[in-house]
């Protein structure tokens, strides 16, 4: 936990200030810790604001405390729970000028009153004290997201990466600053929130090939709005792997497979009927089955319709759950390179189909063109999206 939050805490408590009173040898007025102080005619009294304020509460516990010193500068900081025991911490500048944060070492926990104390001091070691007792939110709920990709998984260029919570998040904006995304190769990527329950990140353009990335979701103590917080913090780490984007294009009838910028196959291909087109726009895969049955009803046409069907069949990378694969089709070998008659899959022979089962990973890309239907629309669909329109779904202007 690091200075993330200040700003919500300032905005939302009340500042506690402390002072001595001016005027050369004259007693100060009483601070509110009940000690007095005197000043001098050469140096202002020591002032000091605290954040949260005195008496604060629904605290979020993930946000630092903050130490403000105006004419002295820090001297010390301690806090202390509701048993009196000392909480470790550590203080460091914080984000505006004069400003100091004091950080826990774990994580401070929910519906628990503490109380922050520092005193700061003056060019003529003039000593002024303050301190606060406030109480953390008690949640109506805590809530931890998932994630993909796993830890530690590899994947292809086209894979976001995509974050699920099991109830709405109203204050985007909280969580999506807690969602910190780093790469070994920079990129330009930005979140934008899908619903109420989905966020996914993704840059401009794929990602670079051969790149190790890492998210930490620190959500331990972030509200979620409506009495939900963050139940514990959470990275992920994973590679991105070699650049697989392939073109298959419904007009020329052939499936062009590369490997980073070089053409490694290309195969003749059938694509979906005008009767059952398949969708336009960059595809990912998101599935590898050696073997599976192609069953009408999961996109809503009954097996027993004129047009449903039940058909087993072999080296299965599923691109969308719109039903939506490249598998061996035997029966279309006379077909393909010729003419467009699947359900809306890029049916392959057995053989190319095997070959570019094995050539692919969750991930990569098959960017569907020429075809009579409209644009995809899939649970990762997220590179059809223009990148104006991706930037204006993120919470952070």
């Amino acid at each position: 936990m690091g200075v993330r939050g200040t700003a919500a805490l300032v905005a939302t408590a009340a500042l506690l200030l402390v002072s001595g009173c001016t005027g050369g040898g004259e007693t100060a007025a009483p601070s509110p810790t009940g000690t007095t102080a005197t000043t001098s005619a050469d140096a202002a009294p020591p002032q000091l604001q605290l954040a949260p304020a005195d008496g604060a509460a629904d605290v979020p516990p993930a946000g630092p405390l903050e130490i403000s010193v105006t004419d002295g500068e820090l001297a010390d900081v301690a806090v202390t729970d509701d048993t009196g025991a000392d909480v470790p911490g550590t203080v460091a500048d914080g984000d505006s000028a004069g400003a100091r944060v004091w950080t826990p070492d774990e994580d401070l926990a929910y519906d628990t009153t503490y109380t922050l104390t520092a005193s700061a001091v003056n060019a003529d070691d003039e000593r002024a004290e303050a301190s606060a007792t406030f109480t953390t939110a008690d949640p109506d709920a805590l809530s931890t997201p998932a994630i993909g990709p796993l830890d530690g998984q590899t994947v292809g260029v086209g894979m976001p990466i995509r974050v699920y919570f099991d109830q709405p998040v109203t204050d985007r904006a909280a969580v999506e600053s807690h969602l910190v995304v780093t790469s070994s190769t920079p990129t330009d990527g930005v979140w934008s929130w899908l619903s109420d329950t989905e966020v996914h990140f993704r840059p401009s353009q794929y990602w670079p090939a051969d790149t190790d990335v890492t998210l930490d979701a620190d959500l331990y103590g972030v509200p979620f709005g409506e009495g939900v917080y963050g139940e514990k913090d959470r990275t992920v780490s994973f590679s991105v792997g070699e650049r697989h984007v392939s073109i298959a294009d419904a007009a020329t009838h052939r499936l062009q497979v590369y490997d980073g910028d070089r053409l490694v196959q290309d195969f003749p291909m059938s694509a979906g009927s005008p009767e059952t087109p398949s969708y336009n726009g960059p595809h990912v895969v998101t599935e590898l089955n050696a073997e599976r049955v192609m069953d009408s009803s999961t996109y809503g046409v009954p097996v027993d319709s004129p047009d449903g069907y039940r058909t087993p069949v072999q080296w299965a990378v599923r691109l969308s759950d719109s039903g939506e694969f490249v598998h061996g089709a035997p029966w279309s070998v006379a077909q393909q390179g010729r003419e467009n008659v699947s359900h809306g899959c890029i049916n392959l022979s057995t053989e190319n189909a095997r070959w570019f089962y094995e050539f692919s990973r969750p991930g990569d890309v098959v960017e569907i063109r020429g075809s009579g239907a409209g644009t995809l629309t899939s649970d990762i669909a997220d590179w059809t999206i223009p990148w104006e329109e991706w930037r204006a779904g993120s919470a952070l202007k």
